[in-house]
């Protein structure tokens, strides 16, 4: 009964974004009441743990069968849509010669990236328009327009408290009494509900969604516990938008675009989903012109396949741990692992200016993002390197000595008094 109860609560971990449909209402069930822990879970937990996000994915994809297609293992895609990048006119004009349609265009001028959405010939699977493309013009760089979703989950029972605010590691309490530079994090999500109060002494810039405010649980938790560690100025890039098609990665890539000309030194991205080589060039990318890219593993537990873009080389992959320092049950595990914070029993802002109680790997990478955008105010190659190291060093060590798979580098941001 207790791992029926774990599987439900954890359906719901993928709606809190906007970009996803919202399942029917559930029994109360209180987070506390999750084990915490691998030795606290029933035999079986760890596969309905990864076959959650994969049942949500799936009722998804049944309630926008015209919007939404798969790839052959089974994620989200947008239906009909290619992407191309690196693709030149001779090679476009073959592409339209063969029935593709140029639907829109997103570009990083700084970084000399021009990616293209490509509809699809009428009456053709999305899956066929990828082979067709690979396979005719092998010149470019193809792949699927994915839907990536969240990556944690909100409590059902609201609570009055707010964020805890901390000072950044490595201050004391009096230190940090002291006026300090407003730390510039970029957050890479669901819609931010900017009106809440725990948003008074932070500067909020809006990105997406042509200017519409479009406020989520999802966005408005991790924004939350963004700006708790310190005095921020926060670059909220909306990619969902309300719309069941939303995290896609042509949106993804727009908002990537944003934190770059915005000089954005730190991106979080709590966000999950498949492999996208389109989506892992332009992360490389990003991270070449010295952006620190800070991204939840995700929670379709241990022995689950890594989920991106956390597991791309170079991102600086959060698990989360509770508050006895154990890794929570439905952490990924894997060399993706850089850094453990904690994800469980949290206190974040939700869209009704409350605050619930949330749990997931989600809310753990904001405590690792803020922290490393506490020392680092434009983007650089160098700076970020010395920050991460600087980081890594300050961290708890909780399993076997140095960097594992279950811990990476260890606990930051809690009090090492």
């Amino acid at each position: 009964m207790r791992v029926r109860q774990l599987f439900l609560a954890l359906m719901l971990q993928t709606t809190l974004a906007q970009g996803q449909i919202r399942l029917p209402p559930l029994p109360g069930l209180p987070l506390q009441n999750l084990p915490q822990s691998l030795d606290q879970a029933e035999p079986g937990a760890r596969d309905l743990l990864s076959d959650a996000r994969h049942l949500e994915i799936s009722r998804l994809i049944r309630a926008n069968r015209r919007t939404i297609d798969t790839d052959s293992n089974g994620e989200p895609v947008v239906r009909g849509e290619i992407l191309a990048l690196s693709i030149d006119d001779d090679a476009l004009m073959l592409a339209q010669s063969r029935g593709f349609v140029i639907d829109r265009q997103q570009s990083i001028a700084a970084a000399n990236i021009h990616l293209i959405v490509l509809k699809a010939p009428a009456g053709w699977s999305t899956k066929k328009a990828l082979l067709e493309l690979r396979d005719a013009i092998p010149s470019g760089l193809y792949d699927y327009n994915h839907i990536y979703g969240g990556s944690g989950l909100t409590g059902v029972q609201p609570t009055a408290e707010p964020p805890i605010r901390a000072p950044p590691m490595g201050m004391t309490d009096r230190q940090s009494e002291t006026p300090r530079p407003r730390t510039r994090v970029g957050l890479l999500d669901a819609g931010v509900d900017d009106t809440h109060p725990v948003f008074h002494d932070s500067i909020v810039h809006g990105w997406g969604c042509g200017g519409r405010q479009v406020p989520s649980p999802h966005g408005t938790a991790v924004a939350s516990l963004l700006i708790a560690h310190a005095s921020a100025e926060l670059y909220a890039a909306d990619v969902y938008c309300g719309v069941a098609t939303g995290g896609a990665v042509d949106a993804i890539v727009a908002a990537l675009g944003w934190m770059d000309q915005e000089l954005v030194p730190v991106i979080n991205v709590s966000l999950v989903g498949p492999r996208n080589f389109i989506l892992e060039r332009i992360v490389n990318v990003l991270i070449a012109r010295g952006h620190v890219l800070v991204a939840a593993v995700g929670n379709d537990g241990p022995a689950a396949p890594p989920l991106y873009p956390a597991a791309y080389i170079g991102v600086v992959g959060v698990t989360a741990v509770d508050a006895k320092r154990h890794v929570l049950l439905e952490a990924e595990r894997g060399p993706q692992v850089m850094f453990s914070a904690l994800g469980a029993d949290l206190k974040a802002a939700n869209i009704e200016h409350g605050y619930d109680t949330v749990r997931g790997t989600s809310f753990a990478a904001p405590t690792v993002a803020a922290l490393l955008a506490d020392s680092l105010s434009n983007p650089s190659q160098d700076a970020a390197r010395a920050a991460i190291e600087a980081l890594a060093k300050q961290a708890i060590d909780l399993g076997p000595p140095g960097k594992d798979l279950t811990y990476g580098f260890g606990l930051v941001g809690a009090d090492q008094k």
